[in-house]
């Protein structure tokens, strides 16, 4: 029996090594001897969090509370670590910022500081911002933008951690000892896991809604419909998890965007595939826009065809030039000279083609980007595009023709931006008969009737 028994362990301590040997742990930085002290207290008092420490990589590779939340105490010679406090005879911190992690992780960091991600809370001084605090209020910000975007951490006179700006998980926010991000919004704490980190609910917490619906689009795409047929079989919880090595059936956010391919290791610089930006009213292409698309069609390429990602790029390139040629950048221009002639007021959302101009772009414009970005056809038309033209031509055109006095004050200013564009003649001519004939026989041909209802 006693044989048996030691078989098993061996059995058990060589499935770790095969589980964990990748990782390596010196001992002069990790498995603090202060931590088991945490141990033993938090395993009574926070029975839940120790259990997710316990059953993820820190916790079975003897990395523990001390390890990651120590911090250098605050002397008359020395200030201290930022938001450091004395907790039980152990000084410590309650943020562990992605600097912190940056003691095992450097690479990670480095990637992850450069990214648009450490950027996000740069939304406080935005014009997203300004709606959020203005028109809605503080607390909508603290419990909405500030939670995906980031807080800016502030530490009270007493040491403690301002509640209007913790707790914030935020992935750019703005720690107190001046690093940005929190490792925690994509990887959870205590658990740390990189299957939970890898799979698209993790970005669905804030690449959702109106303005930016990655997540809904992504469940309406082939790539989305493939991963809840085959989320099982993704083996998301191996350390390299390479495309095309360790798994094939589906794709996630972090296979287009983050995760390794053959020929291209795994970055946390999520831009770094991304040719356009389709944030901003008018798109553009990005600095070494064709590198990065480059990055990202070696992705594609371990499931498809260069002719399929040609054709895709063409037709997702197409329909970016039609939202900024067509709607963006003449709506952009006409705001513009609005606000030059002192027709409308220079503060934003004064007027209300403000808020008109700003649902085209920032809601209705980015779901049709979007949509297109990763093929999902009705994000693109009846949740994009065509909100798109609706309110550019019964509402923003009208509130045109409103403030510059009448029709006839606004035709040179549209005329110039706008209906110099052949692909707006329907709207200020009509369609010509043969043009209704056209329609009228495509959908006899298409449906073996007259036109559809």
């Amino acid at each position: 029996m006693r044989r048996v028994l030691i078989l098993v362990a061996i059995s058990v301590l060589m499935s770790c090594n095969l589980s964990f040997g990748a990782i390596k742990v010196d001992p002069k930085l990790y498995g603090a001897p202060e931590g088991q002290v945490c141990i033993k207290c938090h395993e009574l008092k926070t029975p839940g969090l120790y259990k997710m420490w316990r059953l993820g990589r820190m916790g079975q590779m003897g990395v523990n509370c001390y390890d990651c939340h120590k911090a250098e105490k605050k002397t008359d010679k020395t200030p201290g670590k930022p938001g450091g406090f004395d907790h039980r005879g152990f000084w410590i911190s309650t943020i562990v910022s992605p600097k912190d992690c940056s003691r095992c992780h450097k690479e990670q960091f480095d990637q992850q500081q450069a990214s648009h991600h450490a950027k996000a809370a740069d939304i406080l001084n935005s014009l997203d911002n300004y709606l959020g605090s203005v028109i809605g209020g503080p607390a909508a910000v603290t419990n909405g933008c500030r939670q995906c975007h980031g807080s800016n951490v502030k530490v009270l006179a007493n040491g403690q951690l301002d509640p209007i700006t913790w707790p914030n998980t935020g992935i750019g926010r703005i720690n107190p000892d001046g690093s940005k991000g929190s490792c925690a919004a994509c990887h959870t704490r205590h658990r740390f896991s990189k299957e939970q980190a890898r799979r698209p609910d993790s970005c669905g917490k804030c690449h959702l809604g109106p303005d930016h619906p990655q997540m809904e689009v992504f469940r309406e795409s082939k790539h989305g419909i493939l991963y809840q047929a085959f989320r099982d079989k993704l083996n998301m919880n191996r350390d390299q998890w390479i495309v095309g090595v360790d798994y094939q059936d589906a794709a996630t956010c972090a296979t287009c965007h983050m995760s390794a391919t053959p020929s291209q290791p795994a970055t946390h610089e999520v831009g770094a595939r991304i040719s356009w930006t389709l944030r901003p009213p008018v798109s553009i292409k990005l600095t070494e826009w064709k590198a990065r698309r480059e990055r990202m069609q070696d992705v594609c390429r371990q499931c498809h065809s260069d002719f399929m990602i040609n054709s895709f790029y063409t037709q997702f390139d197409s329909l970016v030039d039609l939202y900024n040629t067509k709607f963006a950048i003449p709506a952009t221009n006409v705001r513009n000279k609005l606000r030059e002639l002192g027709k409308i007021s220079k503060a934003d959302f004064a007027d209300k083609v403000d808020w008109t101009y700003y649902e085209i772009w920032h809601h209705q414009g980015r779901r049709a980007r979007h949509g297109a970005a990763m093929m999902g056809p009705d994000y693109t038309w009846w949740h994009g595009l065509y909100e798109v033209a609706k309110d550019f031509y019964e509402k923003f055109i009208p509130e045109v023709e409103q403030v510059m006095g009448g029709k006839a004050a606004a035709a040179p200013i549209l005329n110039e931006y706008i209906f110099s564009n052949p692909l707006h003649k329907w709207y200020k001519e009509g369609m010509t008969k043969e043009q209704l004939e056209r329609v009228e026989q495509f959908y006899q041909q298409r449906y073996g009737g007259k036109e559809a209802k």
